[in-house]
């Protein structure tokens, strides 16, 4: 009887190992004549072996997602995000170093542009926010603050003073609509910053009428408040009466319109009684009388006799609230008066105006009392130089001819020591003055050291060698005019080598005065 051999291979029918798999069912059975054996085994079929089902349907697979077009914001953000990888690896120091390697002069160069842009970009920023975000403007109200903004900006950065002045109107108009305080800082702060504007344009009568009309104001204000003290509407606490809030119809006339009201102005604490309101629009008024006692003196202007009125007006005041605070003492809400600084500044001014008009008798206690309340070293050497100016034409009067005005003002009893009493003395006086000037001024050292002291040790010299030249002493004088002149070339001051070339001038061509 013959052998015989089958082998076949079936897929298996089983899912999970068909998948594991991949493979089939392999079967041999032999025969032979004694028997039969059997042999089943699971074979893996390699990629090239495998067959797909002969049924598969020839249906065209479904299409995979489409890509859809390109659009130009897709195009621009992919655009700015290679940008962005670019000039972080050019920015890198791998980039540098390469960029370097290849181009060093381009590279250094670049690197110098880059830092000096972002130098004066932190710069212009900075200025930026200070000119049109600084806390002056943010305590406005938005509207008013941004008004502001751009009247400032036709001010400093695109000057157009008809646009400017147009702005600053309407900034006053919406202070009025919506309700801030006219009597108020940051509302007369705007009044006084347009006047110093309109100085600056040289629109000397424009300012002067807006300085007028805020010094009106302010003594308006305090004139109605004192006279409702004295009509005893004022209670114990600085407040109206509740039977005496509304002021009566004469004291609205005499104020015209704008009577005081105990009512907190914005920027102003609350608790703002009208002895505070007070004393702030007298300090105010005081400050603008004394700005325009200079104004009215200025050489634009030259009205003499408004600038006296107004200087002696602010001395006077500020002298007469010290006496009422002595002897009164301080009512509710009041607060320090006036500061050194500027007591002696409205007495310096006034001093000199009393040098403008040659009543240097008047000018010389003024400008003791101004030195003694000065609290800057080189302004002290300013004043000096102001009292051997004063001393050096000095009038002599007899004992029954000395005015008293300066007495008068100052309480009496003038605060300097003893007035000369000859001409030689008042002439010494001036000199030692001026040596004091010099000494006070070359002696400023560190951060208090400013071109005041410079400009003041200069004129310090020049005084001393005109009063050396008074004095008879030619030799001294042509040695002060000299070191003045090279001093004064030094530190560029043309009107010191000026006045020293004057005097000298006057030196060689006249003979020395003999007293």
């Amino acid at each position: 009887m013959s052998s015989w051999a089958v082998a076949t291979l079936r897929p298996l029918r089983a899912s999970c190992l068909r998948r594991a798999s991949r493979g089939g069912l392999l079967s041999l059975h032999v025969g032979i004549p004694s028997g039969r054996i059997g042999i089943q085994a699971l074979v893996v079929l390699r990629p090239a072996q495998r067959r797909h089902r002969s049924d598969k349907s020839d249906a065209p697979s479904p299409p995979g997602p489409q890509q859809s077009p390109i659009t130009f914001s897709r195009f621009a953000r992919r655009a700015f995000g290679v940008s962005l990888r670019n000039l972080a690896l050019a920015v890198s120091p791998r980039g540098i170093r390469s960029a370097y390697r290849d181009s060093p002069f381009v590279t250094g160069t670049t690197i110098v542009m880059l830092v000096l842009l972002v130098g004066v970009s932190f710069v212009a920023i900075r200025a930026y926010i200070r000119t049109f975000y600084n806390a002056e403007l943010s305590i406005y109200p938005p509207p008013i603050a941004n008004t502001l903004r751009r009247a400032i900006y036709y001010t400093k950065i695109k000057p157009d003073p008809e646009l400017a002045l147009r702005l600053y109107r309407k900034a006053m108009e919406q202070c009025t609509e919506l309700g801030l305080d006219p009597f108020s800082d940051e509302v007369l702060g705007i009044r006084i910053y347009v006047s110093s504007w309109l100085e600056r344009l040289c629109s000397y009568t424009s300012a002067l009428d807006v300085l007028e009309s805020v010094l009106g104001d302010c003594r308006r204000w305090v004139d109605v408040m004192e006279q409702a003290v004295k009509d005893g509407k004022v209670d114990d606490a600085g407040r109206y009466k509740a039977a005496a809030t509304a002021p009566a119809p004469e004291a609205k006339a005499q104020a015209g319109g704008d009577a005081p009201s105990d009512a907190p102005s914005e920027g102003v604490a609350e608790t703002e009684t009208l002895w505070r309101k007070r004393e702030r629009l007298l300090a105010k008024a005081i400050g603008t009388s004394v700005k325009l006692g200079e104004l009215y003196s200025d050489e634009h202007v030259l009205d003499p006799d408004k600038s006296h009125a107004h200087l002696l007006w602010a001395v006077e005041t500020s002298l007469r609230e010290f006496q009422r605070r002595k002897t009164q003492g301080l009512r509710p809400g009041e607060q320090g008066w006036l500061t050194p600084e500027q007591l002696g500044g409205s007495m310096e001014s006034l001093g000199r105006d009393y040098e403008r008009r040659s009543q240097f008798q008047l000018a010389i206690p003024l400008f003791f009392q101004a030195l003694r309340l000065c609290e800057s070293p080189c302004h002290r050497a300013v004043i000096m130089n102001n009292l051997s100016a004063a001393f050096a034409q000095h009038p002599i009067y007899s004992a029954g001819q000395q005015p008293d005005a300066a007495g008068g003002l100052l309480g009496g009893q003038p605060p300097g020591p003893a007035m000369p009493a000859t001409r030689k003395e008042c002439l010494e006086a001036a000199l030692n003055w001026a040596r004091n000037a010099h000494e006070h001024a070359r002696d400023v050292r560190g951060d208090d050291r400013t071109t005041e002291c410079d400009e003041a040790c200069a004129v310090a010299l020049c005084n001393w060698a005109d009063v050396a030249a008074m004095l008879g002493k030619p030799q001294l004088a042509r040695a002060k005019y000299d070191e003045c002149i090279d001093l004064s070339r030094k530190m560029d001051f043309p009107q010191g080598v000026r006045q020293a070339q004057e005097g000298l001038a006057r030196l060689t061509s006249t003979a020395p005065e003999r007293i």
